[in-house]
């Protein structure tokens, strides 16, 4: 009897280590999403978006329907605070289909949507919204707390920012937060950091782009996010990230770093807008803000990327482009 109980407690402890061990080596969950036959991926980006179709949110629907059909997008990202002003109560929500289903209707928005959590939603039921169970209600939602999805030349590093704010820990203002699978939180931010370090070291594409909810720069109502520059930009920084896009600030914003690579992109207009709330320009490093809502198109060949924000009547506000070359050495034999 003795002998059995050793060999069982010697079985459970093997086991627990050998959990603990994949645990830790576990990465991000990858998805591939097939650029089109040039290579070249097309993408619309909205964020804070979900309240049943008003403060505009269903005319920047129609419009994000008639760009997307002239663009030929490949899927729609959204930056997360999906649902307002307390996410989803469980899968079965009728707030799904009153802000999601029948308001983004265009076929030109019957794409896969990448989604990532904002602050709102962990205000709900976070797991709702990461569970299965809304992809069936409706095909185009995908959504995991972080994850990768690659197109050949690109790689998307979606990155679950909201427990990276101390604040939503220790000063709820009276709303209670679903932190099932975030607990304990330094535990949780330092893999996260360690498997978004991993992924954006291992990529080989020629284009690296993140989105999280949080700003890591912004000028509008939150500001900058001082956590994420603090812990994620150094990670973004040191692997070569071109852009770094998110939504919480409820405007469009463009704004360049002067000491790397990273473009900051704000695209949080999807609804509701903070019309005058902005916290003073950033110099030379502000390309362009706009206080109202709309919406952002990416457009990425092998070489080249492209940028645009649009006004709620689909109005171009602003542009950018940039380019990668590829240097070819010829070696000619006399």
């Amino acid at each position: 009897m003795g002998r059995n109980r050793s060999s069982c407690v010697l079985l459970l402890m093997v086991a627990i280590l050998t959990l603990c061990f994949v645990s830790s080596k576990a990465k991000l969950k990858k998805l591939q999403h097939a650029p089109k036959a040039d290579g070249s991926l097309r993408f619309l980006v909205i964020g804070d978006w979900g309240r049943n179709g008003a403060d505009n949110q269903s005319l920047v629907a129609f419009q994000m329907g008639v760009i997307g059909e002239k663009m030929e997008i490949d899927f729609v990202i959204s930056t997360g605070d999906n649902f307002y002003d307390n996410g989803l109560t469980g899968v079965y929500d009728p707030a799904f289909e009153e802000s999601f289903t029948n308001i983004y209707t265009a076929p030109s928005s019957q794409k896969k949507w990448y989604n990532v959590l904002g602050n709102h939603d962990y205000r709900g039921n976070a797991m709702a919204q990461i569970s299965p169970v809304l992809g069936y209600r409706d095909n185009r939602w995908v959504c995991f707390r972080s994850y990768v999805v690659n197109s050949e030349n690109v790689d998307l590093v979606f990155v679950d920012t909201t427990p990276f704010v101390k604040k939503y820990f220790i000063d709820t203002k009276g709303h209670s937060y679903d932190w099932r699978g975030v607990l304990p939180r330094k535990r949780y931010i330092s893999k996260l950091l360690r498997d978004v370090d991993l992924a954006l070291r291992q990529s080989t594409a020629t284009w690296k782009v993140v989105i999280g909810h949080h700003t890591i720069k912004s000028v509008g109502h939150h500001g900058d996010t001082q956590e994420l520059l603090i812990h994620l930009l150094p990670v973004l920084q040191a692997n070569n990230v071109d852009l770094y896009i998110n939504g919480h600030d409820h405007c469009l914003e463009h704004i360049s770093s002067l000491d790397s690579s990273i473009e900051f992109l704000t695209s949080g207009g999807g609804s509701r807008a903070w019309r005058g709330d902005e916290k003073g320009r950033k110099g030379e490093e502000m390309k362009f803000y706009y206080d109202g809502q709309g919406f952002m198109s990416v457009h990425i060949s092998q070489i080249q990327l492209q940028i645009a924000f649009y006004d709620v009547f689909g109005n171009v506000m602003h542009q950018w482009n940039t380019s990668k070359f590829e240097m070819c050495v010829c070696i000619c034999n006399e």
